[in-house]
């Protein structure tokens, strides 16, 4: 498994060994103790997965009280997948970073993607289907459900929309009612445990 750097500090893309053959591939798609030899140290309780159709627009959600990590990988299908840094005492607070996630021919890696608890979330979904799987750290928690607008002009996420010529994006009715970055109920800043 390699693990690579992101633009945003603990964001990190994934990529499982596979091995393959003239009858196909199997790749070790998520192992716990790899996982945390690699200093990602996530305990998953949870598995969630989307089908979505060209166009449609997910997010950006997060939960307070319980906030969830997340392992993103996409089953079939093509999305753009953005992370949001809402850790106040990070130096990324505020910043995002997009991440093209499809399914890959069998010559190509495999990518997840780790977004670790405290960040915004959400996926533009640039195929005529995707089906996306995510693990969390934590179950669903419905009075800490929280989204940012997607197209909030101060943090001018820079969704790659030209590939649906023309067509706005499909958002849910609960995420058109977001709140603007400047004015959402944020996660409260972790303070370090003293020994």
């Amino acid at each position: 498994m390699q693990v690579l750097e992101t633009p945003l500090r603990d964001v990190k893309l994934i990529q499982p060994q596979r091995f393959g053959d003239s009858r196909g591939w199997f790749a070790e798609v998520f192992n716990q103790s790899t996982f945390a030899a690699a200093g990602l140290s996530a305990h998953f309780v949870q598995d969630n997965q989307s089908f979505s159709v060209k166009g449609v627009l997910r997010g950006l959600h997060y939960q307070l009280g319980k906030p969830q990590g997340k392992l993103v990988r996409v089953l079939s299908g093509h999305i753009w997948d953005v992370a949001v840094d809402l850790r106040r005492e990070s130096p990324d607070f505020g910043k995002w970073a997009g991440f093209y996630l499809k399914t890959e021919s069998s010559a190509d890696h495999l990518q997840l993607l780790w977004i670790p608890e405290r960040f915004a979330h959400g996926f533009l979904v640039l195929s005529d289907t995707a089906e996306v799987l995510y693990k969390t750290t934590n179950i669903y928690h419905p009075q800490g459900e929280r989204s940012i607008l997607w197209n909030d002009s101060t943090l001018a996420i820079d969704w790659p929309l030209e590939a649906l010529n023309g067509i706005p994006p499909s958002v849910s009715a609960k995420d058109a009612l977001g709140r603007h970055f400047l004015e959402a109920e944020l996660p409260p800043v972790e303070v370090p445990h003293l020994v």
